[in-house]
């Protein structure tokens, strides 16, 4: 372990940089909440046509399944901004899905049937750019089962303003010759290589499944314990989720994708989709009756299909793959991924969280950032596993720059140089909202029994299970939700755009004239 570059050594604030550069900052938030029966069941329902088509409907989609909804946020000027859009959103779902019905608040699903087939495949219509999104999710589900398709998670988008870069670039002699395009990349790669290196630190802090449901295991092999009859546990974990029982994958970890310039990450995405994998060819392309059940037969079946705790995004036109978005453009944003819902909070984040993700950002792009090579991903894929199962436990250590060092200390140590990040947002935005996020986050790293992971397992124990809480929390919010209105204006808008979505569906579908089968033929051959 001894060849690794030190990052984040003695951090300083640039001299150039004060708060004005902060302008122009966006952020936007994608949430995954499955619904559910009121006897805590998968709904299997429709998406209700109240809530417009999850096709062409800009905010309120599916993501795996038809009962596990996305709620989509515009980019916006503050975090408060954006959890009051998120809240509009989670206010239009209640009034739009059947009375009984609940948001499941958990990450981990709860009272999932034995059979796979019961958890229905998300139904975008007759279009072919539809049966090629349902068939997409046809191939996940047959490759690692639907069940963990329905874990929920949350994306934090961000983007930095270009007032930002230019004066970066200004005051960077070795970048006069790049595009502005070109440097905010590089920039851009840093901060997800930097953000790589800190997952541990989010998992710990944000981290809220640290139990799961018997059925979420059925067939499984696992080393969980018994919390109670209807509950399996680890006592010090964090974040389930994001580990081996999660999202993750024995074919990706050997996909070996490196964020060290944009060209070789599109390279490295676009092999992965290009290369067969044995496992998945067996499982061949159709069924018996010659109905297709996966896109392909290659280790990622599109790129979305690949699972990393962060994206480097740009927004794709019609017809546009992500990686040609990213090639033709360069990177626009940053997608967080490696984020759980908050069961506590009625939207699944509270600004505490927002604020503290923001900091965490602008740290990470403003330290240097060496080439993250495959022996230090190799330590963060330690640490990850260790924080995920025994964050909480005493006397962690994980490994830094490739020696052991305790967990608790080498958080404090992040955090602490944050805090001048804070005190420069607080100074924009006006509040002290972001250094008392800080200050929070300062007080989970050294008491662990106020992590959300604690509170959620202290909690499923007083109440007899985790369904129980995920239900109570999912009866508190409902109720607390409905207790609000939108404005006349913004309801009328929100049901306009529900109403113009079905007909943009049925616009697309009228106008389709090829045959999917020739669609799906010329799809698997277009070269990527």
């Amino acid at each position: 372990m001894s060849n690794f570059v030190s990052s984040f050594v003695n951090f300083e604030i640039p001299n150039w940089f004060d708060h004005q550069h902060l302008t122009g900052m966006l952020r936007g938030i994608e949430k995954e909440g499955l619904r559910v029966k009121p006897d805590g069941f998968l709904a299997q329902t429709p998406h209700p046509a109240k809530l417009g088509s999850k096709l062409t409907h800009p905010f309120i989609t599916t993501d795996y399944s038809e009962s596990l909804l996305e709620l989509i946020t515009d980019p916006k000027t503050s975090p408060k901004e954006t959890l009051n859009m998120l809240r509009q959103l989670h206010l239009l779902v209640y009034q739009g899905i059947p009375e009984g019905e609940l948001m499941w608040p958990l990450s981990m699903p709860c009272m999932l049937s034995s059979n796979d087939e019961d958890i229905p495949l998300a139904d975008y219509g007759s279009s072919n750019t539809g049966k090629l999104k349902t068939l997409y999710r046809s191939g996940l589900g047959i490759r690692y089962g639907r069940r963990m398709q329905t874990i929920a998670g949350l994306h934090y988008n961000l983007s930095f303003g270009d007032d930002l870069f230019a004066a970066w670039q200004e005051k960077t002699p070795a970048a006069q010759n790049l595009t502005l395009t070109e440097f905010k990349n590089d920039k851009y790669l840093g901060l997800i290589r930097n953000f790589k290196r800190l997952t541990s630190l989010v998992l710990y802090l944000l981290g809220a499944s640290p139990s799961v449901c018997p059925c979420f295991l059925a067939g499984r092999e696992h080393d969980l314990e018994r919390l109670n009859d209807s509950t399996y546990y680890r006592p010090t974990a964090t974040s389930l989720r994001m580990g081996k029982l999660g999202y993750t994958n024995s074919v990706q970890e050997q996909l070996d994708i490196r964020y060290n310039n944009l060209p070789e990450y599109i390279k490295g995405l676009r092999r992965a989709i290009q290369t067969p994998h044995e496992s998945f060819k067996k499982l061949g392309l159709d069924d018996a009756d010659g109905n297709p059940i996966q896109i392909n037969n290659h280790i990622l079946q599109i790129e979305n299909e690949y699972y990393s705790p962060i994206r480097p995004k740009q927004i794709a036109m019609s017809g546009e793959t992500p990686t040609e978005a990213l090639e033709r453009r360069g990177i626009a944003y940053v997608e967080f991924r490696a984020i759980d819902l908050d069961p506590y909070s009625d939207v699944g984040i509270r600004l505490s969280s927002a604020c503290f993700l923001e900091v965490m950002a602008l740290y990470c792009l403003l330290n240097d950032s060496p080439d993250l090579l495959p022996e230090e991903e190799e330590a963060l894929a330690i640490n990850l596993e260790r924080v995920v199962n025994e964050g909480r436990r005493e006397g962690l250590h994980i490994i830094n720059n490739g020696e052991e060092q305790s967990l608790e200390s080498w958080m404090l140590m992040h955090l602490d140089r944050m805090q001048p990040l804070a005190e420069l947002f607080d100074a924009h935005y006006g509040g002290n909202d972001y250094r008392a996020a800080v200050a929070l986050m300062q007080g989970k790293a050294s008491h662990p029994e106020s992590t959300i992971s604690a509170q959620v397992n202290a909690d499923s124990k007083r109440l007899g299970s985790l369904w129980q809480l995920g239900f109570t929390l999912a009866e508190q919010h409902r109720d607390a939700l409905l207790q609000q209105t939108l404005s006349p204006n913004t309801q009328a808008k929100y049901e306009v755009l529900a109403e113009k979505s079905i007909l943009q569906q049925a616009e697309i579908e009228s106008a389709e004239t090829e045959d999917f089968m020739d669609f799906l033929q010329q799809y698997r051959q277009q070269p990527t």
